[in-house]
Parts: structure tokens; C-alpha cells; sequence
């Protein structure tokens, strides 16, 4: 398993897709790198990150960069380690539009969030945003924050889906709620089904919230 994820990182790089690790790393220098930050392991990152391993460098089984799987997997001191790398690039994302910032929100992490925000992470982005992520896992108060510092409210997915749509579709009830009450447009509809927030709630069997949206539309 070692030598094939090797192989496969060796590949990606020569093609291009991923940032080259120095002369002085090695192809299974990158793949302990990915490993330990899996496992919080800091000692093992830095002494990666010593040898020449991009912090940039992405996992070729996701795309995703150390610092975005350092959100996923909870692991804080390698976040932090990481996120003291000059060369760090803390907006890079994932072929599927993924940010260590969204990942942050999504797991609910405030303090990875505010660290990211502290290094410069982007709120607003064409596509999938931090809004999006938190609406979805229902955290109120990463969405105050993120609001508060101008995230677009009405942000839309590639398909149109706004954060109003996804919290509504996830049946998160409060986070429905904070994004009426601040000002979200419940009559947007998505480019992919053409239905709103409402119609969202309905087809994921959560009429209680597609009540409460056409209440605030005064549809009922």
C-alpha cells in the first residue's frame, strides 16, 4: 500500500497537479507526512516538513491539502504548525472546491476558524463558501461570525443552492432561522431542481421548516 500511494503521488506530481517536493524529500517522506497529520503526530509533520515536503502538497485520494486534512481529522497542533509555514497557501482548495476554512465550519470548529480568518482565509468565494458549510452542520455561531464579517448570506453553489436551501434540506431549524432573520432571500430558487428553500425542506421530509420559511413569507 506504502509503494502504490507513492507511486501514485510520484505520478501526480511529474503530471503537474500537485506542488513538487524538494531534492531532498522523498516520495514516502510525503506519504508519512499525510499519515501523521491524520494523527495529530506534530513531530512527525515537522520533521516532514524539514525534509522538503510542501506544505501545499495535496493527498492524491482527495486532492486535499494537509491543512484542509488537518480540519477534517480534528488534529489542532498540526494546524497550527502548518498554518506558521511562509510558503502555506491557506485558500487552496480541493478538486471539489473544499477549503480548510469550509471544513472548519463544517466540523464546527471555532477555533481552527478563527485562526484561518487570522491568516487571511477568504469568507467569500465563487462557489461553495464557509456560509454553506456551516449552515449545513448548524453552527450558529460560526455563521454569526462569518456574517458579521460580510459573508455573502445569499452565496450560491455551482448549482444556485444557497445556505438558506442547504440548512433547510439538512433540517437545521435554528441555522433556517438566524439566515431569515438576517436577511436571506427564501423566494431564490436552485439552476439544478428550480425549487427554493421551502421546496428543499419538503423533499427531505422536513415540513416543519418549510412552514417556517412560508410563515416568514407570509405564505401561511
Amino acid at each position: 500500500m506504502l509503494r502504490r500511494r507513492a507511486a501514485i503521488l510520484c505520478c501526480a506530481a511529474l503530471l503537474g497537479t500537485l506542488p513538487r517536493l524538494s531534492p531532498a524529500a522523498t516520495e514516502e517522506d510525503a506519504v508519512r507526512y499525510f499519515r501523521a497529520i491524520q494523527l495529530d503526530d506534530e513531530r512527525a509533520v515537522r520533521t516532514a516538513l524539514a525534509r522538503g515536503v510542501d506544505p501545499n502538497l495535496q493527498d492524491p485520494e482527495r486532492g486535499e491539502t494537509g491543512l484542509i486534512l488537518a480540519m477534517r481529522y480534528d488534529a489542532m497542533k498540526v494546524a497550527r504548525l502548518l498554518l506558521e509555514q511562509p510558503r502555506l497557501r491557506v485558500d487552496q482548495a480541493a478538486p471539489n472546491g473544499n477549503t480548510a476554512l469550509m471544513m472548519a465550519a463544517y466540523q464546527k470548529n471555532m477555533p481552527a476558524v478563527l485562526a484561518l480568518l487570522e491568516k487571511g482565509a477568504q469568507i467569500n468565494r465563487p462557489g461553495w463558501t464557509a456560509l454553506h458549510y456551516a449552515a449545513a452542520s448548524g453552527d450558529l455561531d460560526i455563521m454569526k461570525l462569518l456574517l458579521e464579517r460580510h459573508a455573502y448570506i445569499d452565496a450560491e453553489s455551482p448549482t444556485g443552492m444557497t445556505p438558506l436551501m442547504l440548512a433547510a434540506r439538512e433540517g437545521m431549524e435554528d441555522a433556517v432561522k438566524l439566515l431569515l432573520a438576517e436577511g436571506a432571500d427564501a423566494t431564490l430558487k436552485d439552476r439544478a431542481w428550480g425549487v427554493d428553500a421551502a421546496e428543499f425542506a419538503l423533499r427531505a421530509h422536513k415540513p416543519w421548516i418549510a412552514e417556517a420559511i412560508q410563515r416568514h413569507l407570509g405564505k401561511k
